[in-house]
């Protein structure tokens, strides 16, 4: 049926009535009913959590009532949000119940369906669309999921915006409204192969003379039972490459279950079984990947970060031969970056602060360990299927092995990241509050002095404390580690 052809009857007339006169007090679209945190609504990537305890239907819908409105009103474009979303059971759910709030707002919606989150930030860049969401909770088990905004330009909306959206939800304002306006609702999963054509043509070349980029190459891909599950092995095919798949099927029971880029290991077993040149994990909602050498060791994000920065450097395209990473970074690759004559700059944990760095910097090149890059030449959001498919090209270019790039570039310094489970959100996000924690950072730190870091923080995405040490010495990681994670387990946790 055309939605565009269902009569409007008196009864919903008559609601719509009822719901414009309660607006004033706030009694509908005001969070009553729904168990909202005392903490902030939005994380660092997003609204995210357990989905039917603190992520409901009811949430999404005045999450996506207010953030229509505030999208009309920042907006200088007229046209619709586009939505995306994961495999998760419980992504149809969510996209079903926002797309209800944002229609009730006036807007249009356009659900691409499946798709990487990347997608939805191209396609709302390129078009008229006055804004975009995802849901998706990347890398976090099948349980979570989670909803993220993107204004008209592409990138993650801003912290304010993202504010205005939770003081309505919350009841804090009104908005200004006074009446509805009923918007529409369209399916446009054709639109995803608009954003194929966009990852590949920067690698098509006029002097290839009809050979493909990656011809020649056998490339192992985890898809991770998620967004990219689909798309992932048609670019790489069309681009020429021999693709063996692995959880290359939309699972919402299995995304990020023991695969993809937060496990690692049936990559590098099938990497070396099949005598692969690389392979490819991605997270579930394809906005990171993380790569295997030929060897079948693991390649983090910052040696994708200092190979593609070399190149970038060759043809000029590095201004200040910068990259901006995060506080994440391994000391072996900033000290082997800056004995090259460039310059690492260093954000908080994040790529919405990676992607601001570069953009006061002017830097064209950044992002994180985990694997989240974002390459301004090529787009306005972190790609793990464009990162993937330019390191491909980069190997295949250079005639060279991807375990032989690794040798040249860097030794990195022992790094032990161990995380800790915190359920209670208050007091996970409270955690500086800590002095018992406090105290035994202090301690680490003085005891180790200019031969390590300390890194301890929230996880804007999982119910976790991040313990991080990094030190000259293996023993010295070890040892702090531990002793940080018994404080969070002991203070925190327990």
């Amino acid at each position: 049926m055309n939605i565009t052809s269902v009569p409007v009857t008196k009864s919903v007339l008559n609601s719509k009535e009822a719901i414009a006169k309660e607006l004033g007090n706030g009694s509908v679209w005001n969070g009553g009913g729904l168990n909202l945190p005392k903490s902030a609504l939005f994380g660092t990537d997003g609204i995210r959590g357990r989905v039917g305890d603190f992520l409901t239907a009811p949430l999404a819908v005045q999450v996506g009532f207010w953030a229509g409105h505030v999208l009309k009103a920042q907006s200088k474009r007229s046209g619709p949000v586009i939505l995306g979303q994961d495999s998760r059971n419980s992504s149809d759910m969510l996209a079903t119940a926002l797309s209800a709030g944002l229609t009730s707002a006036g807007l249009e919606v356009w659900n691409l369906g499946l798709c990487p989150t990347p997608c939805v930030a191209y396609l709302t860049q390129v078009s008229e669309a006055m804004g975009g969401v995802m849901i998706s909770a990347s890398h976090n088990p099948p349980g979570d999921n989670g909803i993220k905004f993107f204004g008209e330009n592409g990138t993650k909306l801003s912290s304010e915006l993202q504010k205005q959206i939770e003081a309505g939800v919350r009841g804090q304002t009104n908005g200004g409204i006074t009446s509805l306006t009923w918007g529409n609702y369209y399916q446009r999963s054709q639109l995803v192969k608009e954003y194929a054509q966009f990852l590949q043509q920067p690698l098509v070349s006029k002097e290839s003379l009809g050979e493909l980029p990656l011809q020649g190459l056998r490339i192992v891909l985890d898809l991770a039972w998620g967004a990219a599950s689909v798309l992932g092995p048609q670019v790489f095919r069309d681009m020429g490459a021999e693709v063996i798949c692995l959880h290359d099927r939309p699972d919402g029971d299995r995304i990020n279950v023991d695969c993809g880029s937060t496990h690692l290991h049936a990559l590098q077993t099938a990497v070396k079984e099949y005598g692969a040149d690389m392979g490819f994990a991605f997270d579930g909602d394809a906005d990171r990947t993380l790569a295997v050498d030929d060897r079948g060791r693991a390649i983090d994000g910052d040696y994708i970060l200092f190979l593609w920065g070399q190149k970038l450097r060759q043809f000029g395209q590095l201004p200040g031969e910068a990259i901006v990473a995060t506080v994440m970074s391994n000391l072996g690759f900033e000290r082997a970056w800056q004995a090259t004559g460039g310059q690492l700059l260093r954000t908080p944990v994040g790529d919405q602060h990676v992607h601001a760095e570069m953009m006061r910097s002017g830097s064209m090149l950044g992002g994180e360990q985990s694997g989240h890059i974002l390459c301004r030449h090529y787009g306005v959001s972190g790609d793990g299927l464009m990162t993937a498919l330019h390191i491909a090209r980069l190997v295949r270019e250079g005639g060279v092995t991807l375990s032989e790039l690794i040798e040249g570039s860097f030794q990195t310094y022992p790094q032990l990241l161990r995380n800790v489970r915190v359920e209670d959100r208050e007091r996970r996000l409270a955690w500086q509050d800590c002095d018992a924690l406090q105290q035994a950072i202090a301690s680490a730190e003085l005891a180790m002095g200019d031969r390590g870091r300390v890194l301890v923080r929230a996880s804007g995405t999982e119910p976790v404390i991040r313990v991080m040490v990094e030190a000259a010495c293996p023993d010295l990681a070890e040892h702090w580690t531990s002793n940080l994670v018994i404080a969070v387990e002991r203070h925190l946790a327990a």
